[in-house]
């Protein structure tokens, strides 16, 4: 792990336990200069994980998410290649389930831009827009009530709606992902991830960098029930040491 990333590993853990810090405080403390540790919040900010103030930061509050619109564009290059990585690991005729996000529409559209024949069941309702007019693919939708925020559908109905059906796999996201799993800011999006996880044989976890090392107030499922991560090559020391334990396949690209 590089002295960056101890950095901020260590600005996290003091965040996780305390309400704020101080620049100064952190820099003293790893022997560092105050710069280099502005420079490291100014990093985690960016990347969504953090809350800056003119001094120091404080946590991003765990029921806290940026509208889809916003997390749209953030890390474009790297979640265009998280979901074209993901829509190659499908093969023809197989039985899709879908959550609602951005990164999981991305997915939709290299898919249709694949030409193969596949059936996807989702609550996401932008995969209508996203996957166009493509015959090939069959689209079959949750219904729900609706949530702009979230750019899809849930609920009772939702859930068990899903109960009717069995995927070959499963592509989904999460607001965070951290010790402990896979985590999701709205409860209601997180009954249905759990419905779709327990009605497909594989599943796909979609997760940029920034994701990483994030918790949120719902949590999804241990790591016990992911059979792949893909990922940007921005995660190299962030992914948590229980995903290689409970056999998670990883896929940087």
């Amino acid at each position: 792990m590089s002295r960056k990333a101890d950095r901020h590993r260590q600005i996290l853990t003091e965040l996780s336990i305390r309400p704020a810090i101080r620049a100064s405080e952190i820099a003293e403390r790893l022997d560092v200069h105050v710069q280099t540790i502005r420079r490291d919040l100014d990093e985690l900010h960016e990347e969504g994980k953090i809350n800056r103030t003119y001094g120091g930061a404080f946590p991003i509050p765990m029921g806290f998410e940026a509208s889809l619109a916003e997390r749209d564009l953030l890390l474009v290059e790297e979640r265009n290649r998280i979901a074209q990585y993901a829509a190659s690991m499908i093969e023809p005729g197989d039985v899709v389930m879908v959550d609602a996000g951005s990164t999981t529409t991305r997915f939709a559209r290299h898919l249709a831009m694949r030409g193969l024949h596949a059936r996807i069941i989702t609550n996401n309702w932008n995969l209508v827009t996203a996957v166009g007019a493509t015959s090939q693919l069959s689209l079959i939708l949750c219904p729900g009530v609706y949530s702009h925020a979230q750019g899809g559908v849930s609920g009772s109905e939702t859930t068990e709606f899903l109960t009717n059906f069995r995927a070959d796999k499963f592509v989904f996201s999460g607001t965070g992902v951290a010790d402990g799993g896979v985590y999701e800011i709205d409860p209601d999006f997180a009954w249905v991830k759990k419905s779709m996880i327990a009605n497909a044989k594989t599943r796909l976890l979609l997760c940029d960098h920034q994701k990483l090392g994030r918790a949120a107030m719902t949590r999804v499922c241990g790591f016990d029930v992911v059979d792949h991560l893909i990922t940007d090559d921005g995660s190299n020391a962030a992914l948590p040491k229980e995903m290689a334990r409970a056999g998670v396949r990883v896929h940087m690209v």
